[in-house]
């Protein structure tokens, strides 16, 4: 006996038809993987907060996003609020980390993070090279190309037996009486006061403070503003760090520098810092932005810059007949460990 075959109506097999091909869409996007990208959608960029000097720090990223066909979201800060911003944003941030990596152009804000927690361990093999006095034992940041604190000066109006040899020089009347510096509560100043804080002890920095004031110190909002000051003729020395002012003698400004140390402690010297952001522990387009940035080939390009960071590697400061500076004897816990007393310090004598 023949079975009698049935058809189903035509709108009921063209419902079927219908159902069928949207339950294989919604498959699709169910199964779709939400990895760093899926071939026809960019890849989601890294995050980047960065407190380095845009002129040299977007020709950075623009390399390797060119090389590695990676996105970078940079996100910078304010010459007055050097580094100070974007630290206050990552603890303000802490609960919802927003950024990934944390590229600083100083170093004592960076082991502030790593004491706070909000920093993740990352062992990158381009520090692999890099002498440990600049790495943190945890891997939570890592250090690479210096600028040092100077003292740039009008070699037109001082004399260079009058030109300071150590730090304490500049509570001279002479010196301090013609002398800008930078707000001490932001950038580079902020970690050099309390170095100077480290060293000498509470007292003397305070002391040495009250002399500034009391021979006419002019407080500044940034390094480079001290050195404009310099320049238009309004003093004759300027706290600062060397970038700015080779940066300044390339645009023709007849302007010198100086390197004063720490008696017993060496030349202060600022490492660039780089780290991971708490939160992007697995991320592997952050380990690879941060690879990048600790590779030597960054370190040669910021001393082939105008900014003329000194590398921290041997081989490269050879190669580029540069100065080896050795690692700063005040430690950088030590430096953190002094700076909420610096800062009170310097709020109570410098500016009141």
């Amino acid at each position: 006996m023949k079975t009698k075959l049935r058809t189903l109506p035509g709108s009921i097999v063209r419902y079927a038809m219908v159902v069928a091909s949207f339950a294989g869409v919604l498959f699709g996007v169910a199964c779709k993987p939400s990895t760093e990208s899926t071939g026809d959608q960019p890849k989601q960029p890294v995050i980047l907060y960065s407190s380095v000097d845009e002129r040299f720090l977007r020709e950075v990223v623009a390399t390797y996003e060119r090389e590695t066909g990676e996105r970078v979201e940079l996100i910078t800060d304010s010459e007055a609020g050097k580094t100070t911003g974007l630290v206050n944003r990552i603890r303000a941030e802490k609960d919802r980390p927003r950024a990934n990596v944390f590229w600083s152009s100083e170093q004592s804000q960076t082991v502030l993070l790593a004491r706070e927690g909000l920093l993740a361990p990352y062992d990158s093999p381009s520090a692999a090279d890099i002498d440990p006095l600049y790495r943190d034992k945890e891997n939570l940041w890592t250090g690479f190309a210096l600028r040092a604190r100077v003292v740039a000066y009008d070699p037109e109006k001082t004399e260079s037996a009058n030109l300071p040899k150590y730090w304490e020089d500049l509570a001279r009347e002479d010196i301090a009486s013609n002398l800008a510096i930078a707000n001490p509560l932001f950038g580079t100043t902020r970690g050099h006061v309390a170095a100077l804080a480290a060293d000498w002890g509470s007292e003397r920095l305070k002391s040495y403070l009250e002399q500034l004031v009391a021979h006419g110190v002019l407080v500044t909002d940034g390094n480079s503003t001290a050195v404009r000051r310099l320049i238009a003729g309004d003093v004759h020395y300027a706290m600062t760090d060397s970038d700015d002012v080779l940066v300044a003698q390339r645009k023709g400004h007849k302007i010198e520098m100086v390197f004063p140390e720490l008696k017993g402690a060496g030349i202060l010297t600022i490492p660039n810092t780089v780290a991971l952001l708490k939160g992007s522990e697995g991320h592997a387009a952050a380990h690879r932005l941060i690879d990048f940035i600790l590779s030597p080939k960054v370190e040669r390009m910021l001393a082939q810059s105008d900014s003329g960071n000194y590398p921290v590697r041997p081989s490269l400061c050879e190669a580029l007949n540069m100065p080896l500076f050795p690692a700063n004897k005040v430690s950088p816990d030590q430096i953190a460990d002094a700076m909420p007393e610096a800062i009170r310090i310097c709020r109570e004598t410098l500016l009141k």
